[in-house]
């Protein structure tokens, strides 16, 4: 147990995994399915990994599969593993900020600038009780709206909102609905709660408790908080222009509906591409137009220390400003007047290649393991696994055993480890008393 104490970020991956072992054991049982039959161990575990990870795929059809027991395990694995990722990561900056010694604690808590070292207990009653209101609040409206509106019963419409407000806050994907929320796509008392959850949850709670408790003052936010949030706004709007003009006719998306509800879908499924999981249209109706921005939004993902997957939002626009500075000559790279360290820079160089390279061996692993996959459909799915974006083209269910197997890893990989990764590269910082001479290579 002392190489755990020395370094107790090691518990997060191992932490994740006696959760996704747990539950596979408990979606195994006969009382999980309607058929009251044992359900093979890979078809177990890639949907407790599923569920554990907020990734939201699935290899058999979730609302007809499973029973309410089966479904209520999914619904609290999905709880525990989003609270696990945000008090995991909340820990995790924590302990980097007590390894990395003065100076450099004091950097990292004026880029949290929430977090403190002597107020744990507080800090994760915090962040539990965040994650409680938004679910109260969305299941709330739902309920009403189900209820009201299409003709459930008073416990039907409290379980179905219940159970879609678990996945929407924690970005899980899993639907009681065979074809998604495609059949609430023209409800905004539906589908707009479940968006604000997703987006919420997608922040981060770093970033979400700076930006409100300093919201007359974004120009003092700190520049994780300036990126993440003024990045995911960039990302939404450009997102649900993108899809609008690439969907607009497409008959079997946007193509059906009158413009007002055009934009309403358009940004609904905007929403759901980074974070979310769910579907309004169907994704396997996509144009080819469509699918490489939508790789991309899912591989960017959502906030640091959040329950969305991806290379992170503040990795993508970091090294976005890191290019900007090059671009003009720049010694330094500054966000909002503040320079940014060259150690993070070089993080979220290693954060983000690290991610093409895992997606694109990923990729042609997927091509070989599965006889006749295009290369855009094997590209989606990895990537969907590995950012935990639970988005699929329809191909999951059909997929080999090893394949599934592939993308089990992936979808664990994808959920710890870039929160180990970075706590890792941060640790992993330290000083040296000489430097050896410089040398410029050609590059390009």
């Amino acid at each position: 147990m002392r190489w755990l104490l020395r370094n107790p970020v090691r518990l997060v991956p191992i932490g994740f995994l006696v959760t996704i072992l747990v539950g596979t054991g408990l979606l195994m049982l006969p009382q999980a399915t309607n058929q009251h039959q044992y359900t093979p161990f890979l078809a177990a575990l890639f949907t407790a990994t599923s569920a554990v990870s907020v990734t939201g795929l699935a290899v058999v059809d979730t609302p007809n599969y499973w029973n309410e027991f089966g479904l209520a395990m999914i619904t609290v694995l999905t709880q525990v593993g989003g609270l696990g990722i945000l008090t995991g990561a909340t820990l995790v900056i924590l302990v980097v900020a007590r390894r990395l010694g003065l100076r450099n604690r004091l950097l990292v808590q004026a880029e949290t600038a929430e977090f403190g070292v002597g107020d744990v207990s507080r800090l994760l009653l915090r962040i539990a009780a965040t994650s409680l209101a938004c679910e109260t609040v969305i299941t709330v409206i739902l309920t009403l709206r189900l209820w009201g509106a299409h003709d459930y019963t008073a416990g039907q419409a409290l379980w179905i909102s219940v159970f879609h407000a678990v996945q929407s806050f924690n970005n899980g994907g899993f639907s009681l609905y065979t074809d998604g929320l495609i059949g609430f796509s023209r409800d905004p008392w539906v589908n707009l709660p479940l968006a604000f959850g997703a987006i919420v949850g997608g922040l981060g709670f770093p970033a979400l408790f700076e930006a409100v408790r300093e919201w007359r003052h974004p120009a003092g936010w700190a520049v994780a908080t300036k990126l993440t949030v003024w990045g995911s706004v960039v990302l939404l709007l450009l997102g649900f222009v993108a899809l609008l003009l690439a969907e607009w006719s497409n008959p079997y998306t946007l193509g059906i509906y009158p413009w007002p509800e055009k934009l309403l879908v358009a940004f609904t499924q905007n929403a759901y591409i980074r974070t979310g999981g769910f579907n309004v249209v169907d994704i396997g109706a996509l144009s080819t137009e469509t699918i490489p921005m939508v790789v991309a939004l899912m591989f960017i993902g959502g906030g640091s220390a959040s329950t969305a997957g991806g290379i992170k939002v503040s990795t993508f626009f970091l090294l976005g400003f890191v290019i900007w500075a090059e671009l003009r000559g720049e010694p330094d790279v500054t966000v909002g007047h503040r320079r940014v360290a060259t150690a993070s820079q070089r993080q979220a160089v290693a954060v983000a290649l690290l991610g093409v390279a895992i997606i694109a061996s990923g990729t042609v692993l997927l091509m070989l393991l599965t006889e006749g996959m295009s290369f855009d459909a094997a590209l989606f799915e990895v990537t969907s696994a590995f950012t935990t974006a639970g988005l699929s083209l329809g191909g999951a269910t059909e997929l080999p055993d090893g394949a599934q197997l592939m993308l089990i890893v992936l979808m664990y990989i994808g959920r710890v480890g870039p929160l180990t990764l970075g706590s890792a590269l941060a640790l992993n910082t330290r000083r040296r008393l000489y430097r050896f001479p410089e040398e410029q290579p050609i590059v390009g």
